[in-house]
């Protein structure tokens, strides 16, 4: 069996809160809480989860934008957390991130031949003419005309600054990208071409994605397995099509029942689901979920459940779920 392109074990983040005249450290936000997952080579993981669970946080842990409080991350079988900072540049040609917000992420004083010829300068490839070159070769490669290079972000609308913002990633020909909801601040007639630009081009350059997103209608679209993740923990691991077809977690069933489906005549059960997501200063003891859940007992209360293996799929994926009273529900 190869070896994951990205393995993530025992992941955690935790931000420190200050107060008091002195500043002092007076407690953690606990974004991210023993994440472990992996990522094989051309496939799509999706995270998901509602905002606030921590999904991002994973994704700029991962490309090291944060260094993690605690845990592993291995990048085509290296250390990401250990190397030094030139090493660290070298890995990231081939390891890229996209953005949700594409107007944020692009710089407003520079022209959009300007923002996708840094890439080529930072990491010293190819002459003046030749990045020029591909620069028009990036932009016929996201659907963008080449006239597009004198122009400046706030010229464009959204779905093109996330084109952009996608052929900044694709540049260097990465191995893998981290995709931070990249169609969620977007209409959803773009999303959908966004969403078949991703898979074309992961089609024809052979990457990786980690997908983050809160939509699990559009994580499905995309997705070959998925995570799901709660208040910075993962709650259940399976195939796309198994997640969808038999949840086995409370949570995931209540984020697939609150996808709408587009036919009135159509009633659905949906899940119940109670209250707000609790702080991640002080997350409640046992199952984080219990708080929300019908179904929690006194044993979900005090004992964390642990990430167990379900029997395989048919799909070939494990189906792993972190829940006390998984099958008798």
């Amino acid at each position: 069996m190869k070896e994951p392109i990205l393995k993530v074990d025992h992941l955690k983040m935790y931000f420190p809160i200050k107060g008091g005249i002195l500043r002092r450290r007076v407690g953690y936000v606990h974004a991210v809480d023993d994440v472990t997952l992996d990522v094989e080579a051309g496939e799509t993981l999706g995270l998901v989860g509602e905002s606030g669970c921590g999904k991002t946080t994973v994704g700029r842990c991962v490309i090291r934008l944060y260094q993690p409080t605690e845990g592993c991350v291995f990048f085509n079988g290296e250390d990401v957390l250990g190397m030094k900072r030139p090493k660290l540049r070298v890995v990231r040609r081939n390891l890229q991130m996209i953005f949700q917000d594409p107007f944020e992420s692009l710089n407003a004083r520079h022209t959009v031949g300007e923002i996708l010829e840094e890439p080529f300068v930072i990491h010293s490839v190819s002459s003046g003419m030749q990045r020029r070159k591909k620069v028009k070769e990036l932009l016929d490669m996201v659907g963008m005309a080449s006239d597009a290079i004198h122009r400046f972000p706030h010229e464009f609308s959204g779905g093109q600054r996330q084109r952009i913002g996608i052929a900044r990633a694709v540049a260097l020909n990465p191995k893998l990208i981290i995709c931070d909801e990249p169609v969620s601040a977007l209409d959803v007639s773009i999303q959908s071409q966004i969403l078949n630009l991703l898979l074309d081009l992961q089609q024809a350059l052979s990457l990786s994605y980690l997908f983050i997103a809160h939509d699990l209608a559009v994580v499905k679209h995309i997705s070959d397995r998925i995570a799901v993740m709660y208040l910075g923990k993962i709650v259940e691991y399976a195939g796309a099509d198994a997640l969808y077809a038999k949840p086995m977690h409370p949570y995931t069933r209540a984020l697939i029942g609150a996808i709408p489906i587009p036919d009135p005549t159509r009633r659905k059960t949906v899940e119940p689901l109670y209250g707000d997501v609790p702080s991640p200063i002080h997350p409640p003891s046992g199952c984080r979920f219990h708080t929300r859940c019908f179904y929690a007992v006194d044993r979900c209360k005090t004992e964390e459940p642990a990430l167990e293996p379900m029997p395989m799929m048919s799909d070939g994926h494990d189906h792993i779920v972190a829940c006390h009273r998984v099958g008798e529900i």
